[in-house]
């Protein structure tokens, strides 16, 4: 029995939590529209699903906190009080006390542990029409138009403008007839026993449309058993066993090859070559299938955004909105829980540091109400977020007293920096452009942990800023960071995996095409000046360096590029990262290792750092 509450208690845990991050997107669209009874309706059903819930399984101040935001919503929805951004601001404080319950629950197994009598009389006060922590008595709303889904439940007519729509539809009545009977409803009887009463339709018809309407609202047979809720660790282990069979299979593919070669005449081996094209068929297929399985919409992850942005332009003394384009953009889960930490970080920086006071954008003669605007779509085999702002844009003259000041670059290096190379610095550990410590900003963390945070699953970002006009924020990020498609590239009988989603190209050059410029080795390709890194030498590779014939791999992240020399190209493989482990973790320019089709291990390339480190060296070479 124990076991059986445990997951009882478990599957409630999980839906209430998706009915709290509804209620935090639904209370920002219904502040933007109070007079929405579809969404006053919406939102009342999550809070009455939760308290009900949390009534069956014994959580008594969840069901009191619960119950008392339902006695207000109830009032909202009948046009008994306002919907105001205050009595809004009271209810969203009693989510946050839900949330500290929930987390009470999920770690003790009992609410008893979280005050909740502060938060009850507040929300009885509102009830009440008293002001309540700067919430303002209200008074009644105007009467809201009639609309059917904000009626109460009947017993026999669980959704009155359903059965409006059957009896129109059906030509029984009229639209108009339907109008005068909400009209004369008033929340007492039914929709159906007043069209009777008025001699609009006979009981007989008013019979025929509710069996109807009861018919449409049940689910067709099975339909409630589409979807099944998966552990994420489930599906972390089939995605692992999936990269091992990728494995095998390469390594099958390479040993079929070998053998077809030496034996193209024997019909057992053409046999063997069919039936490892239809494996390798098979294999692609269900790593396809095992990816999107894992794939989910990015709206998981934008969707706490609106409530922060609210809360946070409250704080500050600003007027911003926040607009999302794009929520239905998937990505993979492991990719999703390590974008949302940036992402918090961009939203704050852009509300705090991009959007000016209400007093400084009138002045510049913009409207008063800034607009942040998050923006995600699919590019090839990547997603791409865009944190967009029209406030007052980087400064490029106070980032380089900033970084000059706090030792972080030279002011030789800054003098042959281009301007976009200056914002990025922004980047920089320790790096803050705020005036003061606050609770909000100016401790130097934020903008390191987004870079960091997101080269950790092989992404980019890049910063755009017009002063006076704003910035946009573009990351740059792999649809999954399981299984990818590498170059793989050989340096004096080394073998090292090239994340293809970092190539640009690849091009054969001479010993002679090689130049030098203040010790640096560079390649003058197509008027433009790259510079080049051995990874023999990186890696104390030993070499006898008589090579006359090499390959660059022109490798880049965002407006960076670097040339890679290498010995020779061998292939593009689809590869499985594997983790180096906390024993070699802090191996720089080594993103991990992988099998190859061979059987050897092979090292994953590190692009992000390796091309930091060769752009910083070329930086203090040109400045010496």
């Amino acid at each position: 029995m124990n076991d059986e509450m445990a997951e009882i208690r478990n599957d409630f845990l999980a839906e209430a939590q998706e009915m709290i991050e509804l209620l935090d997107q639904r209370f920002i669209s219904l502040e933007a529209d109070p007079t929405n009874t579809d969404l006053l309706n919406e939102i009342f059903r999550a809070m009455h699903s939760m308290k009900g819930s949390a009534g069956f399984l014994g959580f008594a101040r969840l069901v009191d906190v619960t119950h008392r935001a339902e006695n207000i919503l109830n009032k909202l929805r009948q046009g008994d009080m306002a919907v105001t951004p205050e009595v809004i601001t009271v209810i969203l404080e009693a989510v946050d006390v839900v949330k500290l319950l929930m987390q009470d629950i999920r770690e003790s197994g009992t609410d008893e542990h979280t005050e909740t009598e502060a938060m009850s009389q507040k929300l009885d006060q509102v009830l009440a029409g008293r002001p309540a922590g700067g919430a303002q008595a209200h008074a009644p709303a105007e009467p809201a138009q009639p609309a059917p889904a904000s009626e109460a439940p009947a017993e026999s007519e669980p959704v009155p403008s359903k059965l409006g729509e059957i009896l129109i539809n059906e030509g029984a009545v009229t639209k108009e007839q339907v109008i005068e009977a909400l009209d004369r409803q008033e929340r007492k009887p039914p929709l159906g026993e007043i069209l009777v009463q008025s001699a609009a339709i006979t009981e007989r018809t008013l019979e025929a449309a509710l069996q109807k309407q009861e018919k449409q609202g049940k689910p067709a047979k099975g339909e409630e058993d589409q979807t099944v809720r998966v552990e994420t660790r489930r599906l972390d282990s089939v995605m692992n066993l999936v990269g091992e069979l990728v494995l095998g299979r390469n390594r099958l593919m390479k040993i079929g090859t070998g053998i077809e070669q030496a034996h193209e005449n024997d019909p057992l081996v053409r046999e063997l070559g069919e039936t490892l094209a239809q494996l390798n068929l098979v294999t692609t297929d269900l790593q396809l299938a095992v990816m999107k399985t894992r794939m989910l919409p990015i709206r998981k992850v934008l969707g706490k955004f609106p409530r922060m942005v609210r809360d946070l332009s409250q704080k500050l003394g600003k007027q911003v909105r926040l607009e999302v384009q794009g929520e239905d953009t998937e990505l993979d889960k492991s990719v999703a829980d390590e974008i949302g930490d940036p992402l918090v970080h961009l939203v704050r920086n852009a509300v705090d540091h991009g959007i000016e006071s209400v007093a400084d954008r009138h002045k510049s003669g913009k409207p008063v109400e800034g607009v942040v605007r998050l923006v995600a779509c699919q590019e090839g085999n990547s997603i791409v977020i865009r944190i967009e702002d029209d406030g007052r844009g980087l400064q490029i003259e106070k980032i380089k007293a900033k970084a000059q000041s706090k030792g972080l670059v030279s002011p030789a290096e800054l003098a042959v920096m281009e301007p976009k190379e200056i914002m990025n610095l922004i980047f920089l550990p320790g790096f803050s452009t705020a005036d003061q410590v606050t609770d909000v900003s100016g401790r130097g963390v934020g903008m390191d942990v987004v870079r960091t945070n997101i080269r950790r699953i092989n992404g980019t970002v890049e910063i755009e800023s017009q002063p006076g006009k704003g910035s946009v924020i573009t990351i740059k990020l792999p649809l999954t960071i399981a299984i990818i498609q590498a170059l793989l590239v050989e340096v004096e009988r080394a073998t090292f995996a090239i994340p293809l989603g970092s190539v640009i190209e690849a091009v054969k050059i001479t010993r002679s095409d090689i130049k030098a410029i203040n010790g640096r080795e560079v390649l003058n390709l197509r008027e433009r000046v790259l510079p080049l890194f051995r990874l023999a030498e990186e890696f104390c590779i030993p070499s006898d360096n008589q090579q006359e014939i090499f390959y660059v791999v022109v490798a880049g992240l965002g407006d960076k590029q670097v040339g890679v020399i290498v010995d020779r190209l061998r292939s593009q493989e689809e590869v499985v990262i594997k983790s180096m482990g906390d024993y070699m973790a802090e191996i720089k320019g080594i993103a991990g290792a992988t099998i190859t089709g061979e059987g050897k291990v092979v090292l994953i390339l590190d692009i992000a750092e390796l091309v930091e480190s060769a752009r910083m060296g070329w930086a203090a070479g040109a400045t010496a």
